[in-house]
């Protein structure tokens, strides 16, 4: 298929080459020790390629919140033990004074991790004296951090613009998977849009609204939309200044033939605890003023399985219900599990992002069968609002 963008393919013979890669190596630590390594094992591929292939490989990346300044416990040096671990070969570690040098020392397949690029002030405006100083170190330019391209920063856009660019393995899987999911995806179209508030996905929710035919809404935000329909929520989360907002978006819909699915049984509690002695499943017009809607009912996930049973196309941002609280896990692992069979018949191609939609993912069991799961942030609620990444756009070859 034709790409808007360069591939580790496109690139020639790289042997002797310095080639800069811009990975995302922000790992959560405790205690000195990487407790989630994902990340890592993400860069893996497009740095081991490069390596094999002959280049000097320098690995760029963030690690923390610096604002330009040295922190030592934010060192990138940290981490390249752990991911010299994950790669199974030698990695060295570059500090930024004597950075040069270092390079040219570097022997070809050798793979060096730079120095956190936040510790310098100008990496964060994409000032185009840190852009000179990194491309000084490179002939090329790999992007490999889809999670780090909705920042227009010196090391993810400016880079892209200094030297010739090219997407890595995981930019080039992400950047497919997220044409298939909304980009030219085949119809029917049905996306899981939950969280707490409606305020942080309005966004999300007014573009795909014209993107999609089925519009599931699940998790806090839910409520909102059942308030705007005369529903009383009780004690539930709810924005009820929102509700003339939820309105627009019903309106929006129906413009657009897009049809969006809120549950008519629910879960509710007296109070948010796990496994509470009060837990019943009601229909929602019978929720009582001392409860709170906490999952979605059994029958609204049943049926809401049978949609995406007709549908070819799913993209899922946020859980149904609250799902790090037994028994209000019940319909996103029900969910989860329902998209994972019909992605593994071929029926449903399955994009999934967004950090508690990846843990849901997860604790359901069924990571492996999605099509694709982002562990982008940012970078995929942005994507999913129909915003230009900045530094997805720097990689474009039009």
């Amino acid at each position: 298929m034709a790409r808007a963008f360069r591939t580790l393919d496109d690139m020639g013979d790289i042997a002797g080459k310095r080639v800069l890669v811009r990975e995302d190596l922000n790992v959560p630590m405790a205690d000195g020790a990487v407790t989630d390594d994902t990340r890592l094992r993400a860069a893996v591929p497009t740095v081991a390629e490069l390596a094999d292939k002959g280049a000097k490989v320098i690995v760029l990346a963030h690690f923390g919140r610096p604002k330009g300044q040295r922190h030592p416990e934010m060192s990138l040096s940290l981490v390249t033990k752990p991911f010299e671990q994950v790669l199974g070969r030698p990695v060295g570690f570059i500090d930024s004074d004597g950075a040069e040098e270092a390079v040219a020392m570097l022997k070809d397949g050798d793979i060096a991790v730079l120095e956190n690029t936040r510790f310098f002030a100008g990496e964060e405006k994409n000032d185009p004296e840190v852009v000179a100083m990194f491309a000084a170190l490179g002939d090329l330019y790999v992007n490999d951090a889809f999670s780090a391209a909705h920042r227009a920063h010196a090391s993810t856009e400016g880079l892209a613009r200094a030297l010739p660019a090219f997407a890595g393995r995981q930019m080039e899987a992400e950047l497919d998977a997220l044409d298939k999911a909304l980009g030219a995806p085949e119809h029917p179209v049905a996306a899981v849009v939950g969280g707490a508030k409606v305020s942080s996905k309005l966004d999300v929710l007014r573009h795909l609204v014209d993107k999609v035919d089925h519009l599931i809404i699940g998790g806090g935000m839910a409520n909102t939309f059942l308030a705007a329909r005369g529903v009383n929520v009780g004690k539930s989360l709810c924005e009820h200044d929102l509700t003339g907002t939820a309105d627009e978006i019903f309106d929006a819909a129906d413009r657009a033939g897009c049809t969006i699915h809120l549950p008519y049984d629910v879960v509710v509690a007296k109070e948010f605890a796990a496994n509470p002695p009060s837990v019943r499943t009601v229909n929602v017009h019978e929720v009582a003023p001392d409860e709170m809607i906490l999952d979605i009912g059994p029958a609204a996930t049943e049926a809401l399985g049978d949609v995406l049973k007709n549908c070819r196309t799913l993209v899922w941002n946020g859980p149904l219900g609250a799902f790090e609280t037994p028994p209000f896990d019940a319909a996103t692992m029900s969910l989860a599990r329902t998209v994972a069979a019909l992605t593994r018949e071929g029926s449903l191609v399955s994009v999934a992002g967004g950090g508690d939609t990846v843990a849901a993912v997860n604790q359901a069991g069924v990571a492996g069968d999605m099509t694709f799961i982002s562990t982008a942030g940012g970078a995929f609620l942005e994507w999913m609002e129909g915003k230009e990444l900045p530094g997805v756009k720097a990689l474009s070859v039009n």
